[in-house]
């Protein structure tokens, strides 16, 4: 029995119409990006910046923030919390970042793992670990949610 040309045609046709996959980052300019944004938020906490610190988070009530007193949604709370933690440029220290491993999951997301560590002479040295998720969102790439210890 002969097939019907259009039953050939079929699976071509399906294909042509599938939505187009994304096309794949480039993990180096991924993770240059993202060091970026982490140098960026760095060098304004160091000049004691708070909100320029947080330009480096998505600016949305979903953001999370989880830390040692719990959950925090929201970008202006998670503000709020910085701000009443870290009063002043002497109570903020001096950030650095080390031992980052900066892991694309896809072309629009990535975590970061590494360690923080404050260096606070009058007021003693905090450190820490963290996981933070990023997203690129409008071409930007922000955190979205960040697990600190």
């Amino acid at each position: 029995m002969k097939r019907p040309a259009l039953l050939l045609l079929l699976p071509a046709a399906l294909a042509a119409c599938a939505p187009a996959r994304p096309q794949a980052a480039d993990p180096a300019a991924t993770r240059r990006d993202i060091a970026q944004v982490l140098a960026i938020q760095t060098a304004a906490w160091n000049r004691g910046d708070v909100a320029g610190f947080m330009q480096g988070y998505w600016q949305s009530d979903s953001l999370v923030f989880i830390g040692k007193s719990g959950l925090t949604y929201g970008w202006q709370p998670t503000l709020d919390n910085y701000r009443r933690s870290y009063p002043s440029p002497a109570a903020m220290g001096q950030l650095d970042f080390t031992g980052l491993r900066i892991q694309p999951l896809s072309p629009d997301a990535a975590h970061v793992i590494g360690r923080w560590h404050l260096a606070r002479p009058t007021q003693g040295d905090l450190q820490g670990h963290f996981l933070l998720i990023f997203r690129r969102i409008n071409g930007r790439w922000v955190i979205v949610a960040d697990h600190s210890s």
